[in-house]
């Protein structure tokens, strides 16, 4: 993203990608073009530079893009500021109290509803193939952490959600034995049950990152 002066733009109009950004994103779509794999659908974020970042996928793909709000980037109070001087302003630190939440924004659980209903349409809408979801780093992170059983709770700067990096995921058929154990008081499953797990993760675009101004996204 073209983002010179370092402002948390979350769902702010306008953020499109720089001329870096677009070639990360060609390689992304060009990563994904080389797998030996049908990709029959490409649901998008409808922020701007996700829907930059989806148009090589979609030319690469032959797919035309579908935009999912569920994939959007999440809400939070400091979007619009420049971060490191938000938090030296009394007036925000009230929304810093709870990391765990967090307090700051959209909860880690609200985000983990509503991307595992976007994944697991995106699963539903194809007789089949792969369904590429074009979305933002903390929505990704966060379906990360749900699948991998592991905590909401983290340090952003520690994030594994490069630029243009491609995160995926299978839905598999688990027998009871296979799943984890049941947290306490929960029923203990009998059925076979369908679970989203992570597969694999790369980074197409890693040797360009090293000149980009933004860490992780799009």
């Amino acid at each position: 993203m073209f983002n010179p002066d370092g402002i948390l733009y979350g769902r702010l109009p306008g953020f499109g990608l720089s001329k870096l950004g677009h070639r990360m994103a060609s390689a992304a779509a060009d990563d994904l073009a080389s797998r030996d794999r049908s990709m029959t659908g490409l649901r998008v974020s409808p922020l701007q530079r996700t829907r930059e970042s989806a148009a090589p996928i979609a030319t690469a793909l032959g797919l035309t893009p579908e935009i999912d709000d569920r994939i959007i980037e999440p809400t939070n109070h400091f979007e619009g500021t420049v971060m490191r001087r938000a938090l030296r302003n009394p007036v925000n630190w009230p929304y810093l109290v709870n990391p765990v939440r967090p307090t700051w924004g959209e909860a880690y659980k609200r985000i983990e509803k509503r991307m595992l209903a976007a994944v697991d349409d995106a699963f539903d809408s194809v007789d089949e193939g792969d369904v590429v979801l074009v979305s933002h780093q903390l929505p990704i992170w966060v379906t990360h952490l749900s699948v991998s059983g592991e905590r909401f709770w983290h340090d952003p700067r520690k994030r594994r959600c490069a630029l243009s990096s491609i995160t995926t995921f299978e839905r598999t058929l688990f027998q009871p034995s296979e799943l984890p154990p049941a947290p306490p008081g929960a029923p203990v499953p009998t059925e076979p049950m369908l679970r989203i797990v992570e597969v694999g993760y790369v980074e197409p675009a890693a040797s360009l990152s090293a000149t980009a101004t933004d860490v992780g996204a799009v």
